[in-house]
């Protein structure tokens, strides 16, 4: 970027740069202004996402000192699902450990915002949102406003993904740890670089190779993607009382045309319909005009949320 600037020549100069923050913790709950302490606070919660904290912090610093004139603003992935009921943002702890920040949190909020934009009045009614990539979550989304989402504490939990494990029982990572002598570093680093898709199929990580390969263990890790989102969209279609509108997006989401109609076509008995021409063709919209529910393939555009965030704090 500074590069490109100077390219550029005089007169250039940047105003305010907007930053993804993946955790904003209990504490932020809307775009904030970075200073020197808000900087501690996020490099705090590194241990919560270890995937991608880091870089997100280590990025604001860069930036700070590259651009030092500059606003900057910090725009958390967690903040989209403040809004959720507390029996959503609870684990069955006690109040001490609610207090102490052990507490559902959400994530892809930006992706959410990105979505719910794109949907117009739509937004108002009760929507599913499914953030399919090498990370992915599901949002029930109702009013514009987040009901209930599958990732929790941390980006580990709720769907499988690219090399994350997703849902799995506690018992199973004690067990990891007293029986088989793993430390915590290591259960780390196998829940979320060593599982996914890459765990179960011992091929990769990425779809595209997955679809394209004839491995039976490539075939085993989409069924068991495809299982589990099938399980949590009806979750959050309970979360909602009902569902009017599912949304595919982000890399799998958006691009994944086997896959889509793989996941609609197991949906009938909620009322989807699939329009396999428009689902061929990456719709919008790909569902069929019989379908009782909306069905639409929308692209997220998270850094037009992070701009949009920003230029309201600039003049603030």
């Amino acid at each position: 970027m500074l590069q490109r600037l100077h390219a550029q020549g005089p007169g250039g100069s940047v105003v305010a740069v907007g930053h993804r923050i993946v955790h904003g913790g209990p504490a932020f709950d809307r775009p904030m202004r970075i200073d020197a302490a808000l900087v501690d606070a996020l490099a705090a919660l590194e241990p919560l996402a270890p995937l991608h904290q880091p870089h997100n912090v280590a990025g604001v610093r860069a930036a700070m000192a590259a651009f030092a004139d500059a606003l900057h603003v910090a725009c958390f992935d967690t903040a989209f699902h403040r809004s959720q009921p507390a029996v959503h943002q609870r684990f069955a702890l006690p109040e001490k450990w609610f207090d102490a920040g052990v507490r559902r949190y959400g994530f892809h909020g930006l992706s959410y915002e990105s979505v719910v934009a794109q949907l117009g009045e739509r937004r108002h009614g009760k929507v599913v949102v499914a953030h399919l990539g090498n990370g992915a979550s599901l949002c029930a989304i109702e009013d514009g406003r987040s009901i209930a989402t599958t990732m929790s504490f941390s980006p580990l939990d709720g769907l499988t993904m690219g090399t994350r494990c997703g849902r799995i029982d506690a018992a199973a990572v004690l067990h990891l740890q007293s029986a088989h002598g793993l430390s915590v570093d290591e259960v780390t680093r196998l829940l979320y670089r060593e599982s996914g898709l890459l765990g179960l199929s011992g091929v990769s990580s990425d779809m595209r190779v997955l679809e394209a390969s004839a491995n039976p263990r490539a075939q085993l890790a989409i069924d068991h993607f495809v299982e589990q989102l099938l399980q949590s969209i009806a979750a959050m279609a309970a979360a909602l009382n009902g569902i009017d509108t599912l949304v595919f997006t982000a890399g799998i989401g958006e691009n994944a045309v086997a896959l889509r109609s793989r996941v609609v076509g197991r949906l009938r008995w909620l009322g989807l319909v699939l329009d396999e021409h428009a689902n061929a063709s990456g719709g919008p919209r790909i569902s069929s005009p019989q379908s009782a529910v909306g069905t639409w393939v929308l692209r997220t555009d998270e850094e037009v949320v992070i701009a949009r965030h920003t230029a309201a704090q600039a003049v603030q």
